[in-house]
């Protein structure tokens, strides 16, 4: 069978030059490839977000199980006490109330009574021993004064605040120098290292169903804990590899 010459093929190989045409071929060729490196930084980035979610995912399933087994721990050792203590532990915040002011201090003053030292006594050995295996993921252990937003008639608000400001950091001092004279925490090192005693003044009031404060409710003492969960989440997640490297 005879071939019938294309006229346009012939006339198009005649005006494209040799040289041209691999011009174009090298030219199509490199879109391919910078398509390909596109194609694998994409599938790249896909991968490294995917490990982010997932890193990020561990440390709060972590953090979760961690503050759990902290609070499970607590409830464990004082769910028998907590009832003659009036006093509460708030999972949601790992803080172990006492809310009895009657027998924490006097009035007005940083002296601790004879009764809160009972409880102080029993309560903090066990307390420490209890956190003593979750060191680790502590970052910091807070002895916290609170105080009603009263002071003597007359005074002014502001001076008032900053009365009970003074009086609750007294308190948690005394409360911290008294964990220091008992024997199983002298030489807890590690609990030194996280404890802090801070007072607050009358700056968390407790509430009442009306909204107003309530003055006995607010003079309280808490213990709470602080885990290292809570920074790790707010910082970048670095990942031990990259996936290039793989």
């Amino acid at each position: 069978m005879k071939t019938i010459p294309n006229p346009w093929s012939n006339a198009l190989s005649a005006a494209i030059p040799a040289e041209d045409e691999g011009h174009w071929l090298t030219v199509s060729d490199l879109m391919a490839t910078l398509m390909m490196i596109f194609l694998f930084l994409a599938v790249l980035h896909m991968v490294q977000v995917e490990r982010l979610h997932q890193a990020e995912t561990e440390v709060r399933v972590t953090a979760a199980e961690s503050r759990q087994a902290i609070y499970s721990a607590l409830e464990r050792e004082f769910r028998h006490d907590l009832p003659r203590w009036n006093a509460e532990l708030v999972e949601r915040t790992l803080t172990l109330r006492f809310r009895e002011p009657d027998i924490l201090f006097d009035r007005n003053s940083a002296r601790i009574k004879p009764e809160f030292e009972a409880i102080l006594n029993d309560f903090l050995p066990r307390y420490v021993a209890q956190l003593e295996p979750f060191r680790d993921v502590i970052r910091e252990i807070r002895i916290e004064g609170h105080t009603s937003s009263e002071w003597k008639a007359g005074t002014p608000p502001l001076e008032a605040y900053f009365l009970n400001m003074e009086l609750s950091q007294q308190r948690t001092q005394a409360v911290l120098r008294f964990a220091y004279g008992i024997d199983l925490i002298k030489g807890k090192d590690w609990f030194r290292e996280r404890v802090a005693a801070v007072g607050l003044s009358s700056s968390r009031p407790v509430l009442d169903a009306s909204g107003h404060e309530d003055t006995a409710a607010s003079r309280r003492v808490e213990f709470s804990v602080l885990t290292n969960f809570e920074s790790r989440l707010l910082e970048p997640i670095r990942l031990e590899s990259d996936a290039w490297r793989r």
